[in-house]
C-alpha cells in the first residue's frame, strides 16, 4: 500500500473513531446558539460481525513478515489487552514456539474479546479470518458464537483496534 493510501485510510479510521465516540456520549459536540436544525450523527453499524458457517477464528496470515507479526503480537498482548499467559513457557499454547503460532493465538483472543468484528482481526493486514478450528493438542482456541451482539463497549474497542491497526500500518511504512 502506498503511503498516500495509508494516510487516507488512517484519516478515515480516526474519523470513524471520533464518530463512534461521539455517539457513545464520550465526546460532546459543541453547538452554536443559533443552530436550530439537528445534524444526525452517523455511527458504524453495530454487530458488524463476519460469520462463516456460524463460527470463525482469527489467525496470523502466513507470509506476513516476521517484523509485522511481532509488532502485531506485541500490540495484541500489550495495549490490545489479550490474555497471552498461555503463550508463556509451560503454557498450553507455548509449543510450537513459533511467531506464527503465538501470533495466531493472541490474535484470536483479541478477536473473541472484541465481539468477533472483522476489523478486530485486521492487525495491520497480519490477521485473517478462518472457518477451520486452529486448535491443536492441548491448545484450544476460543470460538465465536453466532449469538454475540455488538454492544457499545465492544464497538468502541473494535474502533480502537481499527485505529491501532492503521497506526501499525503507518509505523511499518515510515
Amino acid at each position: 500500500m502506498k503511503r498516500k493510501e495509508v494516510m487516507i485510510l488512517h484519516g478515515i479510521l480516526v474519523l470513524g473513531w471520533f464518530i463512534a465516540s461521539a455517539s457513545s456520549g464520550r465526546i460532546t459536540p459543541q453547538e452554536k446558539a443559533e443552530s436550530v436544525t439537528p445534524i444526525p450523527t452517523l455511527s458504524p453499524p453495530e454487530g458488524n460481525m463476519t460469520f462463516i458457517d456460524g463460527v470463525t477464528w482469527c489467525v496470523a496470515r502466513p507470509g506476513v513478515s516476521q517484523e509485522d507479526l511481532q509488532n502485531a503480537l506485541d500490540w495484541a498482548c500489550g495495549p490490545g489487552g489479550a490474555d497471552c499467559s498461555q503463550l508463556q513457557p509451560g503454557g498450553r499454547c507455548y509449543q510450537p514456539n513459533t511467531l506464527l503460532s503465538h501470533a495466531s493465538y493472541a490474535f484470536n483472543i483479541f478477536y473473541q474479546q472484541n465481539g468477533n468484528s472483522d476489523i478486530a482481526c485486521n492487525f495491520g493486514g497480519a490477521g485473517a479470518l478462518v472457518k477451520r478450528d486452529p486448535s491443536f493438542g492441548s491448545c484450544k482456541f476460543l470460538a465465536s458464537e453466532t449469538s454475540a451482539a455488538g454492544s457499545s463497549a465492544m464497538l468502541g474497542r473494535a474502533w480502537m483496534a481499527m485505529v491501532a491497526a492503521s497506526l501499525i500500518g503507518l509505523q511499518l511504512i515510515v
